[in-house]
């Protein structure tokens, strides 16, 4: 069984027992979050899609620790101008463990 969550403004395949990084959420690590955004829900090939999202669907989860993500460089040049600019970039994420899946 699987469901796609939107979790902090963006979409996620979420199954019972996995990983994911999420743009950085409030909240300790440890503490228990519900996710109600449930886009669409998969039970083993009986598919429910929302309008827009699927009612009595919620998504459980806990926070396993925050961190950040690998530096991004952000260059940027204009040739024969003597322009060039470099920048570095570290996303805050928030590692969740998906714990439980209801679906109505």
């Amino acid at each position: 069984m699987y469901v796609i969550v939107e979790i902090a403004g963006k979409q996620f395949k979420a199954e019972k027992g996995r990983k994911l990084y999420v743009n950085r959420l409030q909240g300790d690590e440890g503490a228990s979050l519900s996710f109600d955004k449930v886009l669409l829900a998969d039970n083993d090939g009986q598919v429910k899609v929302g309008a827009p999202v699927v009612e009595g669907a919620s998504v459980n989860a806990k926070i396993l620790r925050h961190l950040k993500d690998d530096k991004v460089i952000v260059f940027k040049k204009k040739r024969r101008k003597g322009y060039k600019v470099k920048n570095g970039h570290r996303q805050f994420l928030t590692q969740i463990l998906i714990e439980d899946i209801t679906v109505a």
